[in-house]
């Protein structure tokens, strides 16, 4: 409604005749009120609400579904809510205009009177309301009096946040004079308290809360960034904002204070990144935090910004789900540093893997989205890491040479220049007025291998080179400097390595010794970042020792115990639940002497272990690359707390084990798993039981995948509404979307109503069901090709299976308004028999099974094959290929195609039972294995990205060589439906169509020999919907009488209709090589009435 999209008048008109149709469940409670009573504060709904007589009659319809709310729990902080919202719609309407008070409930208004007495107790004198300890009546007296005074609410609030009073921060350094003022901490408002507020209270404290964040001249209290940031994943849709343009049109000037946008990028990073995801706005997000750091990465010394700046960008690009470009507009090289250009192309790598890509036209621009983003980096992959990369990535990354050895070469040529510099800056007695001699006078391309020169300088002693020199000058370097430093010194340092060890040095101390000397900038002097450091040697996992290394430093204490701390100090990784008082961390011991530099702006979430956040995936991606499991397991294990933090641990976890599918130990897949809060994923009962079998080579039971599957209908699929006046097995009522169910078996209503802060990792909880059963069949011990054989026998049988559960055959008909999909199954009765076992062999645990999801035996098969296969379309290639196998398997063995006794009658009869009405079948309760295999590939194909369904031609490749019209029908159904679909992604329209046309040449070619002489009218609607299909292409969505096909689309056919018999000919010859005289066929009547 805020943005014009609902007619409020006729919204109520419409909901009170909904809500008086008939004895509807939400009439028992005041909830429609409610609703109302947050819609009614809107300005563009009370202006609505105005003196017109036509608008009273919507006043008093809405005044019309108030119920006196009567509740178990007369004390909980809801049934005091739903008790008063009546009395405080009133307030509002009686307040509104005089006309419409005549309508209102006296009762009502005298019972708001209630609320003030309430508010005048508690707020008596000068004591503060104690937000932390109130009780539940007291919390739902609070819930109303949002509704009726907001703004003594927003002041109480905000006096609650402000009420310890500002001290000074103390200088970080001597001689610093700057006076910086904060708010003294109190404990933030906690969730309990926020979740019941009136959108319009929220939307005015965080109006307020802004101005003090990022307007006022005191430096806010980490309590009021945290309950801001809890406010807006309260109410994630009402409150979400894109921040930088929102405060942009505040102040223009706002994010040039460096304050502010340390803040704003803090608050990002560490609290609303899943929410941006939500909306769909993590790429603009980037594009913005882009902006921010191509301003600062060749300005010296504005690291700390550019470095949380990056570190989001980090976050930003492993949150993203599809196919994305690392420029806005899409022309030019990236913006992005060499380290975020490096992670751009492992994130597609397995976005192109784990995911697909939704326009498969994408991929042409794939060669120059590389050429962007690897415009300015000579970063080659290792052969470990490319030949997990999917393969039109590997092509494309094919021809780039390594520079690794050049890089070398130009540190050999420069290095006894490079010595000498560092010899005059670094050298114990140094004069310190050299520094800025050296910054002012040196050549970039000497800059560049300052650390590799300190390093050369220290042979493993730190007291061989004046830090406090280095130190400063690496502040003074820009922060692109400073990247490319820490790449230079990682390759020279491996190189000595690789030296050394020729030269009969020990391995192990060789790696003691790099350790050391890495600890030493990190830790010890905190001279680089060590994010940055970790990446750029895992980078380098094609030399022996790198990987080593990372695994040596992120096994030492000095960053155990950082790690240790970080989560001390910031409390639980699910902060909107921290009831404690938040202590501020000082800069420097938060991040360090190079990123705090001089800046006193206090931190609020930030810290250094919190940087590592982004990394550890990516060194456990490159360990199990390499395949050093044990190490990976290790490290899963011992950062397993701080992992916790991750903004998108259940993406991590989910994206890993498809990426490596087939790759990875039973242990580690286990290790991994235990990286989420396995208490609250909707795991199935058994899965523990599957992923520890005693014998992994054993697939579990078929009943294990019919509950997941039944899982995915209760909480996934949309529910049917069902319309039929007979025949149904169940009360009218539950055909409705039954109780929400967890995949553990009992119904549990309240697990399909949890708040988006409780799971913004995937963000909803039909994505968290649906992703969970993702994860479960990734981790079985089992292979794919199992896997998809139990889910094809289950919708094989599913029809017959479900009848015996609820103790035999129905009675024939539902009615002829069925609510089936448009292509479930069919069959006639015979096929019960020999295509399929016979559904007391199916293996499944049959018990109640229709009656347990509360739909009727025939909606539940067709929901179950809607189920099974939107479940395939979400897992990794792997299984798709084996779906193609099994389901052509299922179809060739059919009885009808494999009996040549059969007549061509019968089996053109047993075709259309099965392919052409559907709901025949589903009607008396048969069906075919084909109609079930058909209606499941229909499911697969229409939730998977365009990419992966030129993988369906693995089908009719598998079908081939097709000798009857039966089998062609067959193929033309399955394979059909998805030109429409690829009306947008040419090339792949072209070779889907040229796969039909070619299986079109076997049955009717000019050198076939069918096993029968069939007639061309017999396949005309086959013709029909080809012509169709292509004109719907060239128009690019629904025909029109003046479409035209494309140009080469004409030729496809042209082509084949010369292998084509004469009269098979003739029905094409309406679509000729030349676009103006193939013209749509708008009279022909059987387009219309013969759609395939």
């Amino acid at each position: 409604m805020k943005n014009g999209c609902i007619d409020f008048v006729d919204f109520v008109e419409k909901l009170v005749s909904r809500l008086t149709e008939g004895d509807h469940p939400v009439l028992k409670t005041n909830h429609v009120t409610w609703l109302l009573a947050q819609i009614i504060r809107m300005e563009l709904v009370t202006s609505t609400l105005n003196p017109d007589a036509k608008k009273i009659d919507t006043t008093r319809k809405i005044l019309s579904v108030h119920r006196d709310e009567r509740n178990s729990d007369p004390n909980g902080p809801q049934s005091t809510l739903l008790e008063f919202i009546s009395s405080c719609q009133c307030l509002r309407i009686w307040s509104l205009n005089t006309t419409t008070r005549e309508y209102v409930n006296n009762e009502q208004l005298q019972k708001g009177k209630q609320i003030d007495e309430w508010w005048k107790q508690v707020s008596k004198g000068d004591r503060m309301l104690d937000y932390m300890n109130m009780d539940d009546r007291s919390i739902g007296m609070f819930w109303v009096l949002s509704y009726t005074m907001a703004q003594p609410t927003c002041e109480t609030v905000m006096n609650w946040l402000t009420s310890a009073g500002i001290s000074e921060l103390p200088p970080q350094t001597m001689g610093q004079t700057e006076r910086l003022v904060a708010t003294r901490e109190v404990t933030p408002l906690p969730m309990s308290l926020l979740s019941g507020l009136s959108l319009n209270l929220c939307g005015k404290l965080s109006m307020l809360m802004e101005e003090a964040l990022f307007v006022g001249q005191v430096i806010p209290s980490i309590a009021i960034v945290e309950t801001y940031t809890r406010l807006l994943l309260v109410s994630p849709h009402s409150l979400f904002r894109s921040h930088f343009n929102h405060l942009v049109q505040k102040n223009s000037s706002l994010l040039s204070k460096s304050g502010v946008t340390l803040l704003l990028l803090e608050i990002l990073n560490y609290r609303l990144l899943p929410l941006y995801r939500y909306h769909g706005k993590n790429k603009v997000l980037m594009f913005d935090v882009t902006k921010i750091m191509s301003a600062l990465r060749g300005k010296r010394g504005d690291h700390r910004i550019f470095r949380l700046a990056e570190n989001l960008c980090l976050n930003l690009i492993f949150s993203l789900r599809d196919f994305f470009f690392v420029r806005r507009e899409g022309k030019g090289p990236s913006e992005f540093t060499e380290t975020l250009n490096r992670a751009a192309v492992v994130t597609l790598a397995i976005l192109i893997k784990t995911r697909g890509v939704a326009d498969a036209d994408h991929l042409h621009y794939l060669q120059s989205m590389l050429e962007q983003t690897l415009a300015t980096s000579h970063h080659t992959w290792s052969e470990k890491t490319l030949r997990f990369f999917p393969p039109a990535l590997r092509e494309a990354l094919s021809g780039r040479m390594d520079n690794r050895s050049q890089e070398i070469k130009s540190w050999q040529q420069t290095e006894s220049t490079v010595l000498i510099q560092c010899t005059q800056l670094l050298s114990p007695s140094a004069d310190p007025s050299y520094v800025m001699t050296y910054i002012n006078h040196s050549f970039p391309q000497h800059r560049r291998y300052l650390c590799a020169g300190a390093l050369t300088l220290m042979h493993g002693q730190a007291e061989n080179i004046n830090t406090g020199n280095l130190g400063r000058v690496l502040k003074e370097f820009s922060p692109e400097e400073v990247t490319a430093n820490i790449y230079t010194m990682v390759d020279v340092l491996l190189h000595h390595m690789q030296v050394e060890l020729q030269q009969g040095h020990s391995l192990q101390d060789l790696l003691s010794k790099a350790c050391a000397t890495i600890a030493f900038f990190v830790w010890t002097h905190e001279l680089l970042p060590l994010d940055i450091l970790l990446l750029a040697l895992i980078d380098r996992d094609d030399d022996p020792h790198a990987l080593r290394v990372v695994i040596s430093l992120l096994d030492r204490q000095e960053l155990q115990q950082r790690v240790k701390l970080f989560c001390i100090t910031h409390g639980p990784h699910e902060h909107w639940l921290y009831t404690g008082v938040y202590k501020r961390v000082e800069v420097q011991k938060a991040l360090g002497n190079h990123l705090s530099g001089k800046d006193r702006f206090p931190v609020f979430f930030d810290d250094i272990a919190a940087r590592l956040l982004p990394v550890i995936p990516f060194i456990i991606y490159r360990l199990i690359e390499n395949d050093a499991m044990d190490p990976a397991d290790r490290i899963l294990c011992m950062y397993s707390t701080l992992l916790a933090y991750h903004p998108f641990r259940f993406t991590f976890v989910r994206d890993i084990l498809a990426y490596f599918y087939g790759h990875l130990p039973p242990k580690l897949i286990v290790r991994i798993l235990n990286v989420l809060d396995i208490s609250k994923i909707p795991f199935s009962e058994s899965f523990p039981q599957q992923l520890t079998s005693p014998n992994p080579a054993v697939c579990p039971p078929l009943d294990y995948f019919a509950t997941l599957l039944l899982g995915l209908v209760n909480n996934v699929i949309p529910p049917l509404h069902n319309n039929s006046k007979s025949g149904s097995m169940v009360d009218a009522t539950k055909h409705n979307k039954p109780p929400a169910m967890s995949q553990s078996g009992p119904a549990n209503s309240s697990e399909g109503q949890k708040a988006f802060h409780q799971i913004q990792d995937p963000g909803t909880y039909t994505q968290l069901v649906l992703e969970t059963a993702v994860l479960e069949i990734l981790s079985l011990p089992v292979s794919a090709s199992q896997i998809v054989q139990s889910l094809v026998q289950i919708i094989v049988n599913i029809q017959p299976t479900l009848i015996q559960s609820n103790g035999g055959l129905q009675s024939g008909s539902t009615g002829q308004g069925s609510v089936l999909p448009t292509s479930p199954s069919g069959g006639s009765s015979d096929s019960l028999g020999a295509s399929r076992s016979t559904p007391s062999n199916s293996g499944i645990n049959t018990s109640n099974f229709a009656s347990r999801s509360g739909y009727t035996c025939q909606q539940l098969s067709c929901l179950l094959i809607q189920a099974c296969g939107l479940l395939l379309a979400q897992l990794p290639s792997d299984f798709h290929f084996q779906l193609y196998l099994e389901t052509t398997r299922v179809i060739k063995e059919n009885w009808w195609l494999t009996d040549w006794k059969r007549s061509l009658g019968e089996i053109d009869s047993a075709v259309g039972y099965a392919l052409l009405d559907p709901t025949w079948a589903a009607q008396d309760n048969t069906s075919t294995a084909i109609g079930n295999i058909v209606a499941l590939l229909h499911s697969f194909f229409s939730n998977l990205p365009q990419e992966w369904l030129e993988g369906a031609h693995v089908i009719i490749k598998q079908l081939q060589p097709i000798k009857s019209v039966a089998m062609l029908r067959i193929a033309f159904r399955i394979i059909g439906p998805l030109l429409p679909k690829l009306a947008n992604a040419h090339s792949l329209f072209i070779k889907t169509l040229s796969l039909l046309l070619s299986i079109l040449v076997d049955v009717f070619g000019k050198n076939s020999q069918p096993p029968a002489a069939v007639e061309a009218s017999e396949v005309a609607d086959l013709i029909d919907f080809l012509h169709h299909a292509v004109h719907y292409e060239g128009q690019g969505g629904p025909v029109q009488a003046s479409s035209k096909p494309r140009p080469d689309v004409l030729a496809l056919i042209g082509r084949a209709s010369e292998n084509l018999r004469p009269d098979i000919q003739h029905l094409l010859s309406h679509l000729k090589p030349d676009v103006n005289s193939s013209v749509y066929a708008a009279s022909h009547p059987k387009l219309v009435q013969n759609p395939t």
